[in-house]
């Protein structure tokens, strides 16, 4: 039995989630670029939501059905997962020394709902970062947890809802800040950083599962 406790199982998730979903990539780009344009920004964000509760849920119940039958899988998962942070963090930095420009990172915006819906789905189910991110990391960090698992979704889960809707709603406000460099500069340190402190907890708790 894990003693983990929820509380610390559901900030862990919602840790994780929005560590991994905040970064400059191209689904994110899109749904800041609706926003600022002010076009179908409710369908965009629930799409965008959905579609990671949907793959959050796949992992945790694939990768929770694997670890339960070989318990020695934990500190591989942990060990491997810390890995991918570390790497994660160190491409976050990376981008940190030489922010590209926001908009040209982000897909052609429809002027349909059907168009912007349709861009939204190819950014998020056509692109392997998101399995790999979602249902294999998340999924497979999920099962760590044991009982606690489905805290830990749920929070990976409400940080992706909360992420997209402060990205989308909150794109006009953020129009002065983003349309300068360092603003990008910034974030991707933040996100270095987060990923890091994680991958550190991942290599604890793999060696106590040792």
């Amino acid at each position: 039995m894990s003693t983990t406790p929820a509380l610390v199982a559901l900030a862990s998730g919602l840790a994780l989630g929005l560590g991994l979903i905040v970064a400059i990539g191209a689904q994110n780009a899109f749904v800041l670029r609706q926003g600022l344009r002010l076009e179908h920004v409710a369908a965009v964000v629930a799409v965008c939501a959905l579609s990671d509760v949907a793959l959050i849920a796949a992992g945790v119940l694939g990768a929770g059905a694997a670890v339960s039958r070989a318990p020695l899988l934990i500190p591989v998962v942990c060990f491997a997962g810390a890995a991918f942070l570390l790497a994660y963090g160190a491409v976050a930095g990376r981008r940190a020394t030489r922010p590209g420009a926001l908009l040209t990172e982000a897909g052609g915006a429809g002027s349909s709902l059907a168009a912007a819906v349709g861009t939204c789905l190819a950014l998020t189910w056509l692109n392997p970062h998101v399995y790999l991110d979602t249902v294999v990391l998340l999924g497979s960090m999920a099962s760590t947890y044991e009982e606690h698992r489905w805290e830990f979704a749920v929070g990976a889960g409400l940080g992706s809802v909360l992420w997209f809707t402060a990205l989308g709603y909150g794109a006009r406000l953020l129009r002065p800040v983003f349309a300068r460099p360092a603003a990008w500069r910034v974030l991707d340190v933040v996100i270095a950083v987060v990923m890091s402190v994680l991958a550190v907890s991942l290599v604890v708790r793999g060696l106590d599962a040792l």
